[in-house]
């Protein structure tokens, strides 16, 4: 009985023991399995850290082109200088050689090599050529370059708020820069030297060359024919008036590509004031995508389109081609009043048409128009002309607008906002808004970049045109544009009109607003207007904030937008159509 518990005890002392044994033969297994697999890319990166040194190969970074192949944005070569402190033999002569050929401060850098505990510190960045070389020649162990890319932009001021500007380690912080810097970034390269213990080169050792992928270029829609005519118009404006600010976009109707964008004051891209943060924000700032406004009268554009289509649709809400407004200068909505710039003196503004409502550019007509219509008609065509969203520009910091929640529109607020009033838009939204009811009742997406290609050729992405969706018919914007048209010919656009061209357009002038009280003498001057009407190819919007000495479109911003129009003639080559 003894013998037998102790066999018994004994086998489970051996199960034990041979369970124990395969539990660490199977963890061991494990162990090795991680290790070896698992791990293996950690370890292997370790590794290869720990026993070699780095020298980065900068990517070069893509170039920007206009539509026409015309570079606006390039590189300049320039190199940044390492040094390892292990790898310096004679660190204070080392020192004293980087100083006196670089230019660096030689104690700073004497005590970096003595005490920096970093396997590598940077001595210099953007070291030209002749440094370069004459820091070759001197042949001092333990210090390396590597090259960089600078940005390079030779149009100065052209274009800064579009183009944007790259940070120090030349990502893209603004602009198109910013916006498509995955593309041209690119993928930097390395060369690896083998290296001992302490970062020592190794004797006999042969660098493992990663080569960089370089970025992708972008050509841009941006025509610099026509950029450089509304920067020159623009820059004539500013002259005279002395604004706050002016801008203009220009817009291909039929594509909605972005020809030509435009914001004054500029600043310089290769001097970009990066120790004024403030005064930065404000130049770098394209506030025809991000700033909104009021637009005042160019609205009615958009008010106009919507009456035509509702009575060509059949609602007898809408009015005619033919009707005629009651010609009183007021009207009453809620115990607002709403007033005609025009005292309606002498018969004016009397006997009005939609027409004549627009060549006047009457208030009262406007109002009529939208209460007409109502208030869920009316935010209908208002959505459907993209304003309160965004349009989808390819560009970074596109502003909403802001337009009063259908709900809770009084009939005062749906008045005002008749004719441009009680909304506020940016300048995008209302150029492409206006080049779809002129253009055939068709809204696309606007952008700026057309196509994403390598240097080889190789073409990694192309931008069509892209309907987003229908404002109104072709026959309700073949009425409106003909109308737009009268307003350059006969009404308060003359100033925009150009012999032997059919020019439409409409002006505005809308009073400021702050701390929701309206600013004594503070005015935008505006005008948006398109060529030839009949077939719409160019269309321009030029705003002017607070222009000093005149105020009004028809005298501020409408003569801008006749001599961009005439700058593109001239640029194209274009021949007069009427004789």
């Amino acid at each position: 009985m003894k013998n037998g518990y102790s066999i018994s005890v004994l086998r489970k002392r051996l199960f034990a023991i041979v369970l124990a044994i395969t539990f660490l033969f199977c963890f061991l297994c494990a162990r090795f399995l991680y290790v070896q697999v698992i791990w293996q890319d950690e370890l292997t990166a370790r590794a290869l850290d720990q026993w070699t040194r780095e020298i980065p190969i900068v990517a070069e970074r893509g170039k920007i082109v206009d539509r026409n192949g015309t570079p606006l944005v390039e590189n300049d070569t320039a190199y940044t200088v390492y040094a390892r402190s292990n790898a310096v033999k004679e660190k204070a002569t080392t020192a004293e050689r980087l100083a006196a050929t670089l230019g660096v401060d030689g104690v700073s850098l004497y005590e970096k090599l003595t005490t920096v505990k970093a396997s590598e510190i940077t001595v210099a960045k953007r070291v030209d050529k002749e440094k370069i070389a004459a820091l070759s020649a001197l042949s001092l162990d333990g210090v390396y370059f590597s090259r960089d890319n600078l940005r390079n932009y030779p149009y100065g001021q052209t274009l800064c708020q579009v183009l944007g500007f790259t940070s120090s380690d030349n990502t893209g912080s603004t602009g198109i820069e910013k916006y498509y810097d995955k593309y041209l970034a690119g993928e930097n390269g390395e060369l690896l030297f083998e290296t001992d213990l302490v970062g020592v080169d190794l004797q006999g050792a042969v660098a493992a060359y990663m080569p960089a992928e370089d970025g992708l270029n972008l050509q841009l829609t941006i025509d610099l024919g026509i950029q450089s005519a509304v920067e020159t118009a623009l820059a004539k404006t500013v002259a005279e008036y002395s604004p706050v600010s002016a801008e203009c976009i220009v817009l291909d109707p039929n594509t909605f590509e972005v020809l030509a964008m435009a914001n004054l004051p500029a600043y310089d891209l290769n001097e970009v004031p990066r120790d004024d943060i403030e005064l930065l924000n404000a130049l770098s700032r394209n506030r025809l995508v991000s700033d909104i406004y009021e637009p005042g009268s160019t609205f009615k554009v958009i008010t106009a389109a919507a009456n035509v289509e509702e009575y060509l649709s059949g609602n007898r809400s809408a009015f005619s081609q033919n009707y005629i407004f009651p010609s009183s200068r007021t009207r009453s909505v809620d115990s607002t009043t709403v007033k005609c710039w025009s005292n309606h003196a002498n018969g004016k503004h009397t006997n009005q048409t939609l027409a004549d409502a627009l060549n006047n550019s009457c208030n009262p007509c406007f109002t009529d128009i939208a209460m007409a219509l109502g208030t869920e008609t009316f935010y209908d065509y208002l959505s459907a002309f993209g304003f309160g969203k965004t349009t989808g520009l390819d560009f970074s910091g596109e502003a909403l607008g802001l337009l009063l929640p259908e709900t809770a529109v009084r009939g005062c607020d749906l008045a005002r906002i008749g004719f441009g009033q009680t909304v506020a838009v940016t300048g995008l939204q209302l150029a492409c808004a206006t080049a779809a009811a002129v253009n055939g009742g068709y809204y696309y997406t606007p952008h700026i970049v057309k196509k994403i290609y390598a240097s080889d050729g190789y073409i990694e992405k192309e931008i069509v045109a892209t309907l987003k969706n229908r404002t109104v018919s072709e026959e309700a914007s073949r009425i409106v544009a003909k109308m737009l048209e009268g307003v350059v010919s006969q009404g308060s656009g003359k100033k925009a009109y150009i012999e032997g061209f059919k020019v439409g357009g409409k002006t505005g002038t809308a009073q400021k607003f702050e701390n929701g009280r309206i600013a004594a003498g503070k005015y935008v001057s505006s005008f948006v207007g398109f060529f030839p009407a009949d077939d719409p190819q160019y269309l321009a919007l030029v705003i002017v904030d607070e222009p000093q000495g005149a105020y009004y479109g028809s005298v501020v911003a409408a003569p801008c937008a006749g001599e961009i129009f005439q700058g593109i003639i001239d640029l194209k080559g274009l021949q007069p159509s009427v004789d």
